[in-house]
């Protein structure tokens, strides 16, 4: 059984047996990595599940997995951490490194791969994603003939997962199309498969099995493409699959952590594919669209306990903008809170249960700190030297950058970028903003740079 399958099983059953509050703390952001050797490989978020899984539930996981598999497993929880391989030296094994093994033939059963938790009606849209959103659903309601390939790229974290699962799920709900999910690390996996050789000697059944499940679909979906890099084999196996599903007119979405051009390592006919269809950026969350998140992950939970606003607004303000942290921050403080005796959760209880979890660096809270950060990151300084008296040209340059495009692109005053600039008088803002506008007509290069520093920031923090 599908160790997808096996595990949604697993919690339906264990939901029953369990408050609200104990399943969305302990078990909601679990999955089965592997059953093997007579051990169910359990992953949990944090190290805290290992040992109160361990020492409150293991008789009751036990007792579920028996019921569903008619097998008794020792239980061993691990970290996502533990588990991670080194994919990037894995895709480079080239074909003619391939090692043979003697495994099976994979089975002809196809499953989707698909997680039924995610769909666009829980998918929050804001201004920063709201694009990637319209195109999205947009492919679902007409798969194959609006927007293909549809190419998803963003930061890990910012939702372009649960866009591609939401997609998938809408077409398999209204059609009885034939929809396909899978990881890069699997293409790579399966196409490896292909060398294997069955009792006879041969690798037919291999190779069968390989174009069924690839090339006999609707709708492939394929995750964080970026790890094709390097493994020139298989880009050259998926640029033939491609090109077989394109040209039937089924449906390719793509996801990654870069834009198209950005994708040095794959073979450029790939590249060029990937932009025949629509490209979008999903942006990180603005602070608007992270309180939302929050509290959308919270009224999800049922929690018996409620979280303040100011606690929300600290989460929000502290944690990052990638939607994993943010909602694991929140079973995080649920879980201190559980710990401590079930408190009250107040903002003291939050600074404390997260003082580990909160991200290093300033708050972006409002549009001057996120641009602010943006341009220090671009021109390799640091947030607190764009906010300094420092007037080095590697530094003041940037400042001025980032002055004018708090102005443009935010409806904060002269003064109150000045004040968020370390106490800048309003004067020495207006200087450096007439000062870029003045070299962006004249400085084609720098015109390119403000552009790209605009695109970067997006267009969540336009306020005028």
């Amino acid at each position: 059984m599908n160790v997808d399958v096996l595990w949604n099983n697993f919690l339906s059953q264990i939901k029953d047996d369990l408050s609200a509050l104990a399943f969305d703390t302990w078990f909601n952001d679990t999955k089965l990595h592997e059953l093997k050797d007579g051990k169910a490989f359990i992953v949990v978020p944090m190290q805290i599940h290992k040992k109160h899984l361990a020492d409150k539930y293991s008789s009751l996981i036990i007792e579920k997995l028996n019921n569903i598999t008619g097998t008794n497993f020792e239980l061993e929880f691990i970290l996502e951490s533990e588990i991670k391989k080194e994919t990037v030296e894995r895709v480079l094994i080239d074909n003619d490194m391939i090692e043979d093994n003697n495994s099976g033939v994979p089975p002809n059963s196809f499953q989707s791969n698909l997680k039924n938790k995610y769909s666009f009606d829980n998918f929050i849209v804001g201004n920063s994603n709201k694009f990637a959103h319209a195109a999205a659903l947009s492919v679902a309601e007409n798969p194959g003939n609006m927007y293909n390939p549809l190419f998803i790229y963003g930061n890990s974290g910012l939702g372009k997962t649960h866009l591609m699962h939401a997609i998938g799920n809408y077409i398999m709900a209204n059609s009885n199309r034939k929809v396909l999910y899978v990881t890069s690390d699997q293409f790579i996996q399966d196409f490896i498969g292909i060398n294997k050789r069955d009792a006879k000697g041969t690798n037919f059944n291999y190779v069968d099995f390989f174009k069924n499940k690839y090339r006999n679909v609707d709708v492939l979906i394929i995750d964080d493409i970026q790890f094709l890099g390097g493994a020139t084999q298989t880009q050259q196996e998926f640029f033939h699959t491609f090109n077989t599903l394109y040209n039937d007119s089924k449906q390719i979405i793509i996801s990654s952590d870069r834009s198209p051009d950005d994708l040095k390592l794959l073979e450029d006919r790939l590249r060029t594919r990937f932009c025949w269809g629509l490209t979008v950026n999903v942006f990180p969350p603005d602070f608007s669209l992270r309180t939302e998140i929050i509290r959308k992950k919270i009224a999800a939970g049922n929690f018996e306990k409620e979280i303040p606003e100011d606690v929300i607004e600290y989460i929000a303000s502290n944690i990052g903008t990638d939607v994993r942290q943010l909602e694991g921050s929140i079973t995080r403080l649920i879980a201190y809170s559980t710990i401590m005796g079930g408190v009250d959760i107040n903002l003291d209880l939050a600074i404390e249960a997260l003082k580990d979890f909160i991200s290093k660096g300033i708050s972006e809270k409002n549009d001057v700190h996120r641009i602010q950060k943006i341009v220090s990151e671009y021109f390799q300084i640091t947030v607190e030297d764009i906010r300094s008296k420092k007037r080095s040209s590697n530094i003041s340059f940037p400042r001025q950058i980032a002055m004018y495009l708090c102005r443009n692109m935010t409806s904060e005053s002269f003064p109150k970028i000045g004040t968020e600039f370390g106490g800048k008088d309003h004067s020495t803002v207006m200087h450096s903003v007439e000062k870029i506008d003045q070299e962006i007509k004249i400085n084609p290069d720098l015109a390119k740079i403000i552009d790209k520093l605009k695109k970067d920031i997006g267009e969540g923090v336009v306020n005028k």
